[in-house]
């Protein structure tokens, strides 16, 4: 397998729905048409801010299937391909494969959580890792699944030849450092999951970002992520101070409806989301405007 290079802002985008909820292909290739224009390594697709649980097995495959045929093909696409049993993963990885997705992203199982120890981990991500035609990327997301990922578990996939790298988006910048320290021998790249703590994760051996901001932001990411390369912290920290209070808006606070909602404020297509989901009321609106502004992001 030729190495695959996590270095660089690969937004998770969001699965765009018309009023009725169902998919909005003609503005999944709006947005990337727009996307593509941006200083972008990639994207995840099928991912937390794709809203992957409310959508089918074929949905899941054709979205996918359309990001790959709009995306250049110098840009990853990062397929969310987990589920709950190993047997499943596997079946819906190969699905992805066929689509020309260049890796799978695995989201740790978590519906029996209290089972999920570092060996039944371990053992889940080898199972899928040794038949994934595609290199795979271990998925921690605590907010989410309520499990985070254990560090020991990460060090000890490490050094699987399939096993590519680490999408960490619980923001525990020490577990980061530590767990880049203990796999710095292996061909292993830890990104941090948010752009919140971005320049945190970078500092401590982190090489990228899969940022629901930089669906919204990704030049300015992409310019924190190179001030930091060329050894310019203090432009780096120049950038990330105002994109916090943002980053916490569509992410924690409002979730993938303020996500969305700023998506459609800054031109790009946001739209409906899928129920049990519920968009923002008026004046969660407002106030994600008003943080918009304050960042720099909307004038």
């Amino acid at each position: 397998m030729s190495h695959i290079s996590l270095s660089g802002i690969f937004p998770p985008i969001p699965t765009p729905f018309n009023a009725d909820e169902e998919i909005a292909f003609d503005r999944l290739q709006f947005n990337l048409d727009r996307w593509n224009q941006e200083p972008l390594n990639g994207y995840v697709v099928g991912g937390s801010n794709g809203e992957f649980v409310f959508l089918s097995l074929d949905e899941r495959v054709e979205v996918v299937r359309q990001a790959r045929r709009i995306a250049p093909r110098d840009r990853l696409v990062i397929a969310g391909s987990g589920m709950e049993s190993a047997r499943q993963t596997i079946e819906l990885t190969r699905r992805m494969a066929q689509t020309g997705a260049d890796v799978a992203l695995v989201v740790t199982p978590n519906y029996y959580k209290a089972g999920m120890n570092v060996a039944a981990l371990v053992h889940y991500y080898r199972q899928v890792a040794d038949a994934s035609p595609l290199p795979v990327m271990i998925y921690s997301v605590p907010g989410n699944t309520g499990l985070d990922m254990p560090a020991q578990a990460v060090i000890d996939l490490a050094r699987h030849p399939n096993i590519i790298g680490l999408k960490d988006s619980g923001g525990d910048v020490t577990k980061i450092g530590l767990m880049a320290h203990e796999t710095r021998d292996a061909d292993f790249q830890i990104v941090a999951g948010s752009a919140g703590f971005f320049l945190g994760a970078l500092s401590v051996g982190a090489v990228g970002c899969v940022p629901a901001l930089g669906n919204i932001a990704g030049a300015k990411l992409a310019e924190l992520l190179k001030a930091f390369q060329h050894g310019d912290v203090d432009a780096a920290r120049a950038i990330q101070r105002p994109l916090i209070e943002a980053n916490t808006a569509v992410t924690s606070r409002f979730g993938v409806p303020g996500l969305k909602a700023a998506m459609d404020m800054l031109g790009y297509y946001g739209g409906p989301v899928r129920s049990p989901l519920m968009p923002l009321a008026d004046d969660e609106r407002e106030t994600l405007r008003r943080i918009l502004i304050k960042s720099g992001l909307l004038s």
